[in-house]
């Protein structure tokens, strides 16, 4: 018999007992941080699409280690910073995460571990740690490969060139004091 696992609620130990996989999609909506970094536009969110894998590996003189691996993406509206129009970004996560016992452990560990080491779990919301690392995995810069839009590239000011062009006050100023002396 096959045991249904919920990704809201997921008992870590069995799933990677289990060598289980869970995938599947849900609307960005659902996922608000997420949705609060993309910009309103002509542009239509993604669903975002998910993938979890339990695994066991072996530990020479010791329990088998529990692994759950995660993969996720999305295509998310935001700015480029170039242009200043919308872009659809798309957004990838791709982790492996180490679960131990107990905070200390996982502290302990967490500075040699090229991992990432969590604690075990028996009701892990799977589905915030995909929101985490998804919002981890953001550009820095948006930026479209090429701008729909001609993007100036003037520095040229014309209030700045008007304000060049007048003649200094304390210029004027000088020459009123040295025509006085």
């Amino acid at each position: 018999m096959d045991k249904k696992f919920d990704a809201q609620h997921l008992d870590v130990a069995a799933f990677a007992r289990d060598a289980a996989l869970l995938e599947g999609q849900v609307a960005l909506s659902s996922m608000t941080r997420l949705w609060d970094e993309q910009v309103a536009g002509s542009l239509q969110p993604g669903a975002v699409v998910w993938r979890l894998q339990g695994r066991l590996a072996p530990q020479a003189g010791g329990a088998d280690q529990i692994w759950l691996d995660l993969q996720a993406s999305v295509a998310l509206p935001m700015q480029c910073q170039r242009c200043l129009t919308p872009v659809l970004e798309t957004v990838q996560a791709e982790r492996a995460f180490r679960f131990v016992a107990d905070e200390a452990t996982a502290a302990a560990l967490d500075d040699e571990a090229e991992e990432d080491i969590l604690v075990i779990s028996r009701d892990l919301d799977a589905l915030a740690l995909i929101e985490d690392e998804l919002i981890l995995s953001l550009p820095l810069v948006a930026l479209h490969e090429v701008c729909p839009l001609p993007v100036p590239m003037s520095s040229v000011d014309p209030d700045f060139q008007e304000a060049a062009e007048r003649p200094n006050p304390f210029g004027v100023l000088a020459g009123l004091k040295s025509g006085r002396s």
